[in-house]
């Protein structure tokens, strides 16, 4: 790997609009006032970074569940899926993970398998990281049929400043294990529920890379 490839990475198409504009913004303030510019620029730089998306090297065991997101494990608990899923109303393990505005925010499928289903629902903006976001905040959930014919519900979760969900794939949909799935603007929340007897191999405090992070295991 070359130096300039450790701190500059790819970014993801949605964030260049988003670049753009602070590039703009930044211009402005420069013909204002200098040290307004180099303000711009620093958050410019910060928007950039923001929507990046490195590459990463998901691990090709059979029954591996990786985490969707960066971020810290905030919860841990049983929990029903949200009800537009369409699931049984039995409660699961569910592993919250949740983002700042400094973590990589390209979400990745927790396992290989067909897009059953896509639902999404709107609602609040409160701090992604409580626990009642997950039944309150605006979210979108895909729930992934493995090839063993279990299911694993995602939720993406808007935040308080996210105002921005975004979800790539689409129902009948085959996704890879860490595949790109989804991207959330600019701070939220992702939640996994896991197979009914399937345990967390994760704590809360843990911090989570998506894609490449082992959540649990199968069996399979």
């Amino acid at each position: 790997m070359k130096m300039h490839e450790t701190f500059i990475k790819p970014m993801h198409p949605e964030g260049r609009r988003f670049v753009a504009i602070f590039a703009g913004v930044a211009l402005v303030l420069f013909l204002l006032w200098e040290p307004l510019g180099w303000i711009g620029v620093g958050l410019t730089v910060w928007c950039y970074y923001f929507f990046r998306d490195p590459e990463r090297v998901t691990p090709t065991r059979p029954g591996l569940i990786v985490s969707p997101a960066d971020g810290i494990v905030s919860l841990i608990e049983p929990a029903v899926p949200p009800p537009e899923l369409g699931l049984p109303d039995t409660p699961l393990t569910r592993v919250s993970v949740f983002m700042s505005v400094f973590n990589c925010h390209v979400n990745r499928a927790p396992v290989a398998g067909r897009v059953t289903k896509v639902a999404y629902r709107p609602g609040k903006f409160l701090n992604a990281s409580l626990d009642k976001a997950s039944a309150d905040n605006e979210r979108n959930g895909i729930v992934i049929e493995m090839a063993d014919g279990r299911v694993l519900p995602v939720v993406q979760i808007a935040g308080l400043v996210a105002r921005r969900i975004v979800c790539f794939t689409g129902e009948g949909h085959e996704i890879a294990r860490g595949a790109r799935f989804g991207l959330i603007r600019f701070g939220s929340r992702l939640d996994v529920y896991l197979p009914e007897g399937v345990a967390p191999l994760v704590r809360v405090g843990q911090t989570m890379v998506a894609g490449e992070t082992v959540i649990a295991e199968t069996g399979t």
